[in-house]
């Protein structure tokens, strides 16, 4: 397919093309109203989905919960979907919706600057620049792969990649193979390759609750009646509506904490008769502090003659060797990084430069701040999707992620409506926001004590999710209010576009 020629000036700019870009788009194209681009520095569209392509990777959250509820409903195999179908679901929706003229496919944007005397953002990126109106952050949270520096690496002779990067070349079959984390993707990816390595050994830092998975497939018939929308609808609304009840296990509440913690170890206690692992595989921190984990298969693998669970994290290679920082040292022929992404400070931030010249990352040195979850003081007309305390440790990104474009479509019908050629939150609503955040995660277990990437490594506030329930994001930061912007004009003199 040829790439379209990049338009000079567009009323909005979407960064990103995973879930977030294109539901921004969808419902954009839809509305009519505005002219559009989405920049993608990948070639396919998809983001986590596409990226990801692991062995075994699948999505924790029900499909029929993490899928637009604004499209007709996917038709779905199992509870569960796994990655490659989730990557076909954006890809095939991106067609259906006519959006393949607004995407720009291997376009990355280089850098984003606010022009205070055009009122609007110039985007320069690898095939050019264009002026923006409206700029759309949907670059995710889980777009840069987080490698730690290990002594020895580039000394080391075998193969060593993330997971998000996957190697189909590396050395598994019959090998000797490292995963370093015990995180989602560790879990997935761990008994998939025990069962094709020759020797698997699992570096854990720190272990991770587990509860059962229980995915099933659905029958034909199963499938035949959920590709009707208010079957599906009904299912959905079923689903989100169970699991954000257990907001109650995050606020620590009695007995919501306790009987989550007791269904984790009790589905260790099943999986592992060898009191030894099991000490090993039992955490040391509160239920809920660190992501809860879902899986049939990981305990059960930790116990095969082939796998050696290390509880300890990779310290160093030395030369073929890797060794643990409690000294013991493995011979392995590859070795796979399951750990995580620089999602509390994202790479994009760095790219982003607002009123004054000031970066975001700079605005966002002590940790991700924003009015509402979506807008940032001093970055006018400028909107983040899947930003700061906007996803959920115990529902889908997806209803999140609605919400918020709910959101930008707001303030995009204030701008037309009012004939605003620019909106900017104050500092003074950014900050107020920021404390009920603050003040609403202190009774919170996530703040109970444990290291997570819910945590800003600095201030150690946490700027990653939502202090609630996802319907309570919706009650408070669904539908736009213009009573906390200021409206920006330009000189008389400056000629602006139409």
């Amino acid at each position: 397919m040829t790439r379209p020629h990049l338009p000079d000036y567009v009323d909005v700019a979407i960064v990103g093309a995973g879930f977030a870009g294109i539901g921004m788009a969808i419902r954009t194209a839809r509305r009519g109203n505005e002219s559009f681009v989405i920049l993608e520095r990948e070639n396919a569209v998809g983001g986590t989905w596409r990226d990801n392509k692991y062995p075994g990777v699948a999505c924790d959250v029900p499909a029929h919960v993490y899928s637009f509820s604004f499209r007709p409903p996917g038709d779905w195999e199992s509870l569960f979907a796994a990655g490659d179908q989730i990557h076909s679901y954006l890809e095939q929706a991106a067609v259906d919706e006519g959006l393949m003229p607004h995407l720009h496919l291997g376009v990355d944007v280089t850098q984003t600057r606010w022009l205070p005397d055009e009122l609007c953002w110039a985007v320069s990126t690898s095939a050019g620049e264009l002026r923006a109106r409206v700029l759309v952050v949907a670059v995710g949270r889980l777009a840069d792969p987080l490698v730690p520096p290990i002594p020895g690496r580039s000394a080391y002779p075998g193969s060593v990649f993330h997971t998000a990067r996957w190697d189909d070349t590396a050395p598994i079959d019959g090998a000797r193979v490292g995963v370093v984390g015990t995180g989602a993707s560790a879990i997935q990816l761990v008994p998939q390759l025990a069962q094709r390595a020759e020797e698997l050994v699992v570096f854990s830092r720190s272990a991770p609750y587990v509860v059962p998975r229980g995915n099933r497939q659905y029958s034909p018939v199963e499938r035949e009646e959920l590709r009707v929308k208010e079957n599906a609808d009904r299912l959905r609304e079923e689903l989100f509506t169970e699991a954000d009840k257990a907001f109650g296990q995050r606020r620590g509440l009695h007995p919501d904490i306790d009987q989550i913690r007791d269904r984790a170890l009790g589905h260790l206690h099943s999986q592992v008769a060898d009191p030894g692992l099991r000490a090993d595989l039992t955490p040391h921190y509160e239920i809920g502090c660190k992501r809860i984990l879902l899986s049939d298969d990981f305990f059960p693998t930790m116990t095969r003659p082939n796998v050696t669970l290390e509880p300890s994290a990779l310290a160093q290679f030395d030369g073929s060797r890797a060794v643990a920082a409690s000294g013991k040292s493995f011979e392995l022929d590859t070795v796979v990084m399951a750990t995580g992404f620089s999602a509390a400070r994202p790479e994009f931030a760095t790219r982003i430069v607002g009123v004054d010249g000031e970066r975001l990352s700079e605005h966002w040195r002590a940790g991700m701040v924003s009015y509402a979850s979506t807008a940032i003081s001093g970055y006018p007309n400028m909107f983040v999707l899947d930003g700061p305390n906007a996803a959920l440790g115990h529902n889908s990104a997806i209803y999140m992620i609605e919400t918020q474009i709910d959101y930008v479509l707001g303030a995009l019908d204030h701008l037309n409506d009012s004939g605003t050629r620019a909106v900017e939150v104050t500092a003074a609503a950014e900050q107020a926001y920021t404390r009920e955040i603050d003040e609403r995660s202190a009774s919170t277990v996530w703040l109970s004590g444990c290291s997570s990437w819910y945590l800003d490594p600095t201030s150690r506030r946490l700027t990653l999710l939502w202090p609630g329930t996802g319907r309570s994001f919706r009650e408070r930061n669904g539908t736009f209010d213009p009573y906390h912007y200021e409206r920006l004009w330009a000189p008389d003199s400056v000629d602006l576009p139409v």
